[in-house]
């Protein structure tokens, strides 16, 4: 079995499930889809779409924080949204989080997400300098 730290943080909304908020393998830091919760209540932090997309963003930076990164460790990112026409504004918001060079990134259009919330994030990093 490989050797994994498992990555925990008051700072983001608690695992609701049978998984880790993240998982660190050698330099690679593994972050399970974030959803739009506010980590003190555990709520969703409201019905607005850029509001949630803020708050995905927060909560993935205090993933990447507890892992003894930030977000310019993320290399690759995968959106989940329930309706896509919302794409400018996560391209607008994620300018907000992220400089040059930006991680590779998907954005997949979903029927559902847990809570009824309208975007999900989950994350790869890479931690260390990349050679």
């Amino acid at each position: 079995m490989t050797d994994r730290q498992i990555i925990a943080t008051e700072n983001a909304p608690a695992a609701i499930g049978t998984y880790s908020q993240a998982v660190r393998v050698g330099d690679t830091v593994y972050i399970s889809g974030q959803i739009p919760l506010d980590p003190a209540t555990m709520e969703v932090c409201s019905q607005v779409f850029a509001d949630q997309t803020r708050q995905v963003f927060d909560n993935l930076a205090a993933v990447a924080k507890a892992a003894g990164g930030d977000l310019s460790d993320i290399v690759k990112l995968s959106i989940f949204m329930t309706d896509l026409s919302h794409f400018p504004t996560v391209n607008e918001i994620m300018a907000d989080y992220f400089q040059l060079p930006y991680p590779a990134r998907a954005a997949v259009g979903v029927k559902e997400l847990p809570k009824a919330v309208q975007i999900e994030m989950e994350a790869i990093m890479v931690m260390g300098t990349i050679k």
